[in-house]
């Protein structure tokens, strides 16, 4: 089996590629062969397993290679993010629409119907003055996007959707919740404070909280993301009950929460290093998301939420003591 991960450079990709290897198979089959894609190279420990063989360089430069490749199942996770795409039209336009859009079509023009995954997001939510957003998004709430990144997930999972109708491939959209904890870098996505509120007090490093404390979330770790994205890879069509997009599930959780967990485990003064300064860019973007989901569909593929959000924070720390590895 060959397994092509976009964006497997990045904390999501590798992380994802690193499970991929150690399972050895997906689908039941033995992984001969990880394509890993991504602007940069990937991590040593990866270029290292004999296994693994990888492409650098723009996306969507790759394609036409790609299109003579016989893919079996494809990870895309490769994107610009929310604040990014906000702030340059174009380069969201051109990350996520055009490349994605090239992908698909690479993959129709080999012709063997791979099983496609699509990283979409909770972004594809929102609400506006004529129909607002429901206290709880269920499996049948209408997507209403309000930011250039929610908007461009969202025509990805239609045309994910439509070829995966014509039978180009085998396609499900998967719709994360904002993953935190992340090590390494802050990034640009609108959500990277979550992170940075707690990597950076762990470090003994200050933090910038663009939110009030009231605000709510829905959050998901690393390693539920990770296990949602390979359980509904695995996941025969019928089991999706008709529909390509699924939303993973996500905890509910407000930021005084979150700060109650770092407060918990790694003391008050951790806490401390916590600054509230409101950034109202920040503050639209993050409150036009949804922020507690029905998570009974996902709970059929045997998805559940994290149980709380210090179990959130105590795998940080773990990762963080056994030395993870980490990606931007």
């Amino acid at each position: 089996m060959k397994v092509l991960v976009t964006g497997g450079a990045g904390f999501l990709g590798a992380r994802l590629a690193r499970q991929l290897l150690r399972n050895g198979q997906l689908e039941g089959q033995t992984i001969d062969e990880l394509v890993v894609a991504d602007l940069a190279a990937p991590p040593a420990d990866l270029l290292a397993d004999e296994r693994v063989r990888a492409l650098t360089g723009l996306i969507i430069n790759q394609c036409p290679a790609l299109s003579g490749s016989k893919l079996d199942v494809v990870f895309h996770l490769a994107a610009a993010v929310s604040a990014e795409c906000e702030a340059d039209f174009d380069l969201g336009m051109r990350s996520n629409l055009d490349t994605t859009r090239a992908l698909l079509d690479a993959l129709r023009t080999a012709g063997n119907v791979p099983r496609f995954i699509f990283a979409s997001s909770l972004a594809v939510f929102g609400a506006d003055p004529g129909l607002p957003m429901p206290p709880l998004v269920r499996a049948d709430t209408l997507p209403m996007p309000q930011s250039s990144y929610g908007i461009q997930k969202f025509i990805c999972e239609q045309l994910v959707a439509d070829y995966t109708r014509k039978g180009f491939i085998d396609g499900r959209s998967v719709r994360l919740m904002t993953v935190v904890v992340r090590p390494g870098r802050p990034n640009g996505a609108a959500s990277g404070f979550l992170s940075a509120i707690i990597r950076e007090p762990v470090h003994g490093q200050p933090a910038v909280c663009p939110v009030p404390a009231e605000t709510k979330v829905a959050l998901a770790s690393p390693g539920r993301t990770i296990h949602g994205l390979i359980a509904v890879a695995e996941s025969p069509r019928a089991a999706l009950r008709g529909r390509i997009a699924i939303n993973l599930p996500g905890l509910t959780v407000s930021v005084a929460e979150m700060l109650n967990a770092l407060e918990a485990e790694c003391g008050s003064g951790a806490r401390a290093l916590v600054r509230f300064e409101p950034d109202a860019t920040t503050a639209r973007i993050v409150g036009g998301w949804p922020c507690a989901f029905d998570n009974s569909r996902a709970q059929v593929l045997g998805l559940d939420p994290d149980p709380d959000f210090i179990s959130i924070v105590r795998e940080f720390l773990k990762d963080r003591a056994m030395g993870a590895p980490t990606c931007s």
